[in-house]
């Protein structure tokens, strides 16, 4: 027994021999067992000699591989000659598991013992040969380390010494900090090392090293795992969106329901979305609002006129002057991960020996493949996949079709008369009296007179041109409030010529006679819908047909289908047979300057035929489109919402369409749709039924 400080004993048992329990005689306050002496074996057969020398050599390696055994124990085991007693020794020295120990205990035979002993030994030599290994891997890692942080530190001594300083050595060193601290992904920060090490063995005016220094900028100054948060409360994002734009409602209901399934599932990929309308109509201000209502950083990049691929992808660093793309750019410029980007004019973009950039956009706009985006000019993937891609376009036929495909199109039509004149009391007014440091109460504009301004002296789709108005009428009072010292201008129906002149259109195209030869078509344009007045006049002649008004191939074949539909009625309709060989017919489109195709103008273009063949007068009240073929039936067109609105803006009462667009008949807003008669056709004679003031001789 052995006391120790701190109270505790150590008591040292030696055993005297090997016993196995036969039966536990008690367990309190101790326990008793009978036990049966098991006899030593001193077996010295060949067999057994072979194994202690084996054993013997894996000690001697054991000792040789661990350190914390001393070699003098060797010695002391050497000079064991019973096997049995060689065994148990060198178990005392190695550190086994209890199970281990058990195990050497219960063979009570030298052969069975030895061969136990030798298994664990290998076992244990193994381990040891492998922590050696590492243990050496590690401390050559470790001198390597050393190694360059001495030598460096000899250099800036004999540099210090001498009087000179290593720029090269400055420079690399404050790269590998920034490098350390920007917290790169793995592969990126590899690369980026590598260009560190080729700089610090640069001469200085290396004309390469400007190269790298721009592309390690590059890399750091990127958010490679930089996010913001999303602000998920419906609520506050359908105000903000409200806030900034009246209506566009599609728009408003795709941005909520992707904060909604934002909610319930973390990891959602950034939708792509293609904001389709005419000029004006808030696609652009939308993004912004879009980015504000998520607490999204913005970014705008504008793709009218770009036709070089490698402003997408980039340049590569070989050449003079390489650069990042514009995507690339942007999520520089944004400082985010997951920005909002918009893609401004997509269907602006051209081809030409560069490149065709739409194809290099493939890869940016398609959620499956953009988390690897790679760039020329980093020649590193960048995960695009968080980024909320908005783009808008005017139309739909200048993109290409692989390209449409992977974004989601909504489509922003132009707004009505209703929806213009709330869009200028609300945000447009409001804007530009701020703007021009004007108060509510130094100017007032009434709702009659925004009316009037819509409709005499603008005409669009969207509301830029209103804008514009509103903008020349706050400039000319706040000169009344200055050089007339006035306290207050009222803007009335009456004196709005002497702020804007005299009005531009005419409002109510349609409020005049019936004529023969004269229907009244509808037209879609990238400013909207529009009417169409089409001019049929019979002359005496051979058979001659001409068209005028600068019109497009489709037009002019949807010209002669209706001539030929007319040939094969002529008798129904009441009119000589032969009228193509002893008549000229010419049919002029106004606004001759402005190019004009599709054929939705079908039906109309045969009703003014018929109108000046049959010499009576074609409704003035009525509109039509459709497109015509040579059996008289009557085919669906598209645009049909802002050819209703032109419609309405015109002061038409009746509007012919095709039966097949009666679906599209939801998408007018109500208040529209109550002041028209919208009459469904399919086929030619029931047009002239409704198009022509008397009835047409069918017999």
């Amino acid at each position: 027994m052995l006391k120790l400080p701190g109270g505790t004993i150590r008591v040292l048992v030696e055993g005297l021999s090997r016993a196995s329990v036969s039966e536990i005689v008690a367990a309190e306050p101790y326990f008793q067992a009978r036990v049966d002496e098991v006899e030593e074996d001193n077996d010295k057969s060949v067999e057994v000699e072979a194994l202690v020398r084996r054993v013997m050599y894996q000690f001697e390696q054991y000792i040789k591989l661990n350190k914390k055994i001393s070699p003098e124990t060797l010695v002391t085991v050497s000079g064991i000659d019973e096997p049995s007693r060689l065994a148990d020794v060198i178990a005392s020295h190695l550190t086994l598991k209890i199970k281990q120990k058990q195990e050497i205990l219960e063979a009570t035979a030298s052969l069975d013992r030895l061969d136990k002993l030798s298994e664990i030994l290998t076992h244990e030599m193994e381990i040891l040969e492998i922590e050696r290994k590492i243990s050496l891997r590690v401390r050559k890692q470790m001198e390597k380390t050393q190694k360059e942080y001495y030598l460096r530190e000899q250099m800036k001594a004999i540099q210090k010494e001498l009087g000179e300083k290593d720029e090269r050595m400055a420079e690399a060193d404050e790269y590998r900090e920034k490098i350390a601290e920007a917290k790169l992904p793995e592969d990126v920060e590899e690369k980026a090392l590598k260009e560190v090490d080729r700089l610090g063995k640069m001469p200085p005016a290396a004309a390469e090293g400007v190269v790298i220094r721009n592309y390690l900028d590059w890399l750091l100054s990127l958010p490679w795992l930089v996010q913001t948060k999303d602000r998920l409360d419906l609520t506050v994002a359908e105000q903000v969106l409200d806030e900034d734009h009246y209506g566009l409602e599609k728009v408003k209901e795709r941005i909520i329901e992707y904060l909604a399934v934002r909610q319930l599932a973390q990891k959602l990929k950034g939708p792509i979305v293609c904001l389709v309308g005419p000029p004006g109509v808030g696609k652009t201000s939308l993004a912004k609002s879009i980015a504000r209502a998520l607490e999204r950083k913005f970014v705008r990049i504008s793709l009218g006129g770009v036709r070089d691929e490698a402003e997408v992808r980039g340049h590569r660093r070989t050449y003079v002057g390489a650069m990042p793309g514009r995507i690339i750019q942007a999520m520089r410029q944004a400082q985010s991960q997951n920005p909002v980007v918009l893609l401004d004019e997509i269907d602006k973009m051209s081809t030409d020996f560069r490149g065709d950039p739409s194809a290099a956009l493939l890869e940016v706009l398609d959620p499956e493949q953009n988390n690897t985006f790679s760039d020329h000019y980093l020649e590193t993937p960048f995960d695009l996949s968080n980024v909320m891609f908005i783009t808008t376009a005017n139309t739909l036929y200048n993109i290409p079709q692989p390209l449409l495909d992977r974004m989601e199109t909504i489509y922003i039509p132009g707004y009505t008369e209703e929806e213009k004149l709330t869009i200028a009391e609300k945000y447009l007014q409001p804007k530009q009296l701020k703007e021009h440091g004007l108060n509510e109460g130094q100017l007032n504009i009434s709702e009659n007179t925004l009316r009037k301004i819509i409709r005499q002296y603008t005409r669009e789709a969207g509301v830029r041109n209103l804008e514009r108005q509103l903008a020349s009428i706050c400039r000319k009072a706040a000169k009344e409030l200055v050089r007339d010292k006035k306290e207050r201008t009222v803007i009335t129906v009456q004196n709005i010529e002497k702020y804007l002149g005299i009005p531009r259109y005419r409002f109510g195209v349609a409020e005049k006679e019936d004529e023969m030869g004269v229907a009244t078509g509808l037209a879609w344009t990238e400013a909207g819908g529009d009417t169409l007045v089409i001019e049929v006049t019979v002359m005496k002649g051979k058979g001659k047909l001409l068209l005028t008004g600068k019109l497009g191939e489709v037009m002019r074949e949807s010209a002669q289908a209706g001539l030929s539909y007319i040939r094969t009625r002529a008798k129904q309709l009441g009119i000589s047979e032969d009228f193509h060989e002893t008549h000229d017919i010419h049919i002029h489109i106004p606004e001759g300057a402005i190019p004009k195709d599709g054929p939705s103008a079908g039906i109309t273009m045969a009703s003014a035929l018929v109108s000046a063949l049959t010499q009576k007068p074609a409704k003035s009240t009525v509109a039509m489109t459709g497109e015509i073929t040579l059996r008289g039936r009557v085919l669906p067109i598209g645009g049909v919402k802002e050819k209703v609105l032109a419609a309405h803006r015109a002061g038409i009462k009746t509007i012919l369409l095709p039966a097949d667009n009666k679906k599209d008949i939801s998408e007018i807003p109500d208040n529209v749709r109550r002041k028209l008669d919208f009459i469904f056709v399919e086929h030619m004679d029931e047009v002239l039924k409704h198009a022509i003031a008397e009835q047409v001789n069918e017999g």
